[in-house]
């Protein structure tokens, strides 16, 4: 066969294969559309999951009719114009394939008005085909209906799940959008009855948005979080380790407003959580990353899924730094509001309670808390507070008991307070190792006889440009070889690893994300081993002061709400709660 050029009906088809992948693509890149042209209203109708029926009615700005045919050719677009438009692309679509793509594989039609004129005008285009132009009744705006999705595309159309499968991946990418354009309300209908409705929030009311998508589990037990630099703005809310889930279905990242999946930030994520969150759970996060358009690619996937970052490695050290922050000023009875990473939490000498402020001096009983090291205290060596008052009750009260030599039981101002001794004098321990490592440097081990390291020649190479940073975690590697580097010193605390595997590790994270933290996390998997055989156990008979002591030391201590396995190490019942234990107040 020789060759020819294709048909434009077929090369549609083609790119619908790209852009098309089901009622969910269809949806997404109609609502892209409008938003794009300034709407901010939308109303979008589905039958059948969107098989049947896609109808999208925006309040935007509209398309003029000379403009309505060649809005469905492929690449016409009035998003870009130039490759440096390109190059810093701030809209969500710009690519110019979604609608003839879609209108060659649906019965579809386009109906429009802009401000300037009287009445709007409708396209029609049956599997390809353009029809006339024709005047229509159609307020400001634009109104697309997609009919029978892939009508004439039977192979495409078997592999179309069932409706209640479809319907659920447009109602997950609607909650994304929500989430994304707060401003801007959502109306859903599904067979003809009301399925959906996000109202705009007003400014500064984000969080209701974030509630009805996420759910008050997420809402009530988050961090608001904020990190402004010279390009770059980070911003959003990151639940507490308490509010973590057992997959990973509310992790939300946008890119200047674009939802996007991206392996740097799901990275910096989990490593950030990675001290506070129990095995095989996921934590929740809703993050808004501003960033100069020029710095980020987002013609990186036709779906427009992915980005790619200039500097990736400054995106990945912004996100983990200010997630880390703003998990680390978390204590145990501390108010779970809205908090940002840049500001503290805590004063330096004073509480930040629950529902109110608690204004008391964080000194108090630490001399108690000493003697869990060692052998128990007389009562006398710590002072009570005499007559505790309603504004003088610290966040985790006072302690009443110890239960079953495990549990120490404490009474605050909202309740009871439970506390697992053990796990929260392990984080408090751990927390201190931490600190004393860091402040000592990382020290390096040389070994008794190098250590061979069989490697590729770019990763050989890699080797040698790292040596600097790989020297400051405490290696010293030299290359042996066109695909061999000899280890020659590792980090003292780790000298008893496997010394080959460790440095494949570090040096295969330096090279996808520019820095390495396999050092810090086999080294505090270490100083969690320390901290568990170091804490107080349990049958450990503590006097009151000393669990006072406990309680104190709680509060100060970053992320004491979890044992360094991610385990909570208190849990409060408030009187509403032990009332409804005892059938109280019926």
């Amino acid at each position: 066969m020789r060759i020819h050029k294709l048909p434009d009906v077929l090369i549609n088809q083609i790119a619908a294969g790209e852009v098309v992948e089901r009622p969910f693509s269809v949806v997404k890149e109609l609502v892209e559309n409008a938003l794009d042209a300034g709407a901010t209203q939308l109303d979008i109708d589905l039958e059948e999951g969107g098989i049947r029926l896609i109808r999208v009615r925006d309040d935007g700005d509209g398309i003029s009719p000379e403009d309505l045919p060649i809005a469905v050719q492929r690449h016409a677009t009035s998003k870009i114009a130039s490759m440096d438009d390109l190059e810093q692309v701030a809209t969500l679509g710009f690519r110019g394939e979604a609608l003839p793509s879609i209108a060659s594989v649906s019965r579809f039609s386009l109906r429009s008005r802009t401000p300037q004129h009287e009445h709007g005008t409708a396209l029609n285009i049956v599997g390809g085909t353009l029809g006339p132009l024709q005047p229509d009744a159609h307020p400001k705006g634009s109104t697309v209906e997609v009919r029978d999705l892939f009508f004439n595309v039977p192979a495409r159309r078997k592999f179309l799940k069932t409706e209640r499968t479809e319907l659920a991946h447009i109602d997950d990418w609607l909650g994304c959008l929500a989430l994304a354009k707060p401003n801007v309300g959502l109306r859903i209908r599904h067979n003809g009855k009301l399925y959906k409705n996000y109202p705009p929030a007003a400014e500064g009311e984000s969080l209701k948005r974030v509630t009805q998508v996420m759910g008050e589990a997420f809402s009530g037990q988050c961090l608001a979080i904020e990190s402004v630099h010279p390009d770059l703005h980070l911003h959003g809310w990151v639940g507490l380790p308490t509010a973590s889930r057992s997959s990973a279905d509310q992790q939300y990242f946008f890119v200047n407003g674009r939802v996007v999946r991206d392996k740097t930030v799901a990275h910096a994520v989990r490593q950030a959580y990675a001290d506070v969150l129990f095995h095989g759970r996921y934590p929740a996060f809703v993050l808004f990353l501003d960033i100069d358009p020029m710095r980020v690619d987002v013609n990186v996937h036709p779906a427009k899924h992915e980005v790619r970052f200039r500097d990736g490695r400054r995106v990945h050290d912004i996100i983990y730094r200010t997630l880390h922050e703003s998990l680390a000023s978390t204590r145990a009875g501390a108010v779970t509001a809205q908090v940002p990473s840049n500001t503290s939490a805590f004063g330096s000498d004073s509480y930040a309670g629950v529902q109110s402020g608690f204004n008391l001096p964080v000194r108090e009983n630490m001399n108690a808390y000493q003697a869990l090291y060692s052998e128990p205290v007389a009562a006398s060596n710590v002072s009570e507070p005499a007559t505790p008052t309603e504004n003088t009750i610290p966040p985790l009260g006072f302690a009443l008991a110890q239960l079953h030599g495990v549990f120490i039981l404490a009474e605050n101002q909202h309740g009871l307070v439970l506390v697992d001794m053990h796990a929260a004098h392990e984080r408090i321990t751990y927390e201190q190792l931490k600190a004393a490592q860091d402040h000592g440097g990382i020290r390096s081990q040389p070994l008794l006889v190098p250590v061979s390291v069989p490697l590729s020649e770019a990763e050989a190479s890699a080797s040698e440009s790292l040596s600097q940073a790989l020297q400051a975690l405490g290696f010293d590697a030299v290359r042996s070889g066109p695909q061999s580097v000899s280890v020659r010193a590792v980090p003292s605390l780790l000298a008893d690893v496997d010394a080959r595997q460790l440095f494949l590790d570090v040096l295969s994270e330096f090279r996808e994300f520019g820095e390495s933290r396999r050092l810090q996390e086999a080294g505090n998997a270490l100083l969690s081993t320390m901290a568990c055989h170091g804490s107080v156990r349990a049958n450990r008979r503590l006097t009151v002061p000393e669990m006072n002591a406990l309680l104190r030391a709680m509060e100060v201590t970053e992320r004491s709400g979890q044992c360094n396995h991610g385990r909570p190490t208190w849990v409060q019942l408030s009187k509403s709660e032990l009332d409804k234990l005892f059938l109280r107040g019926r």
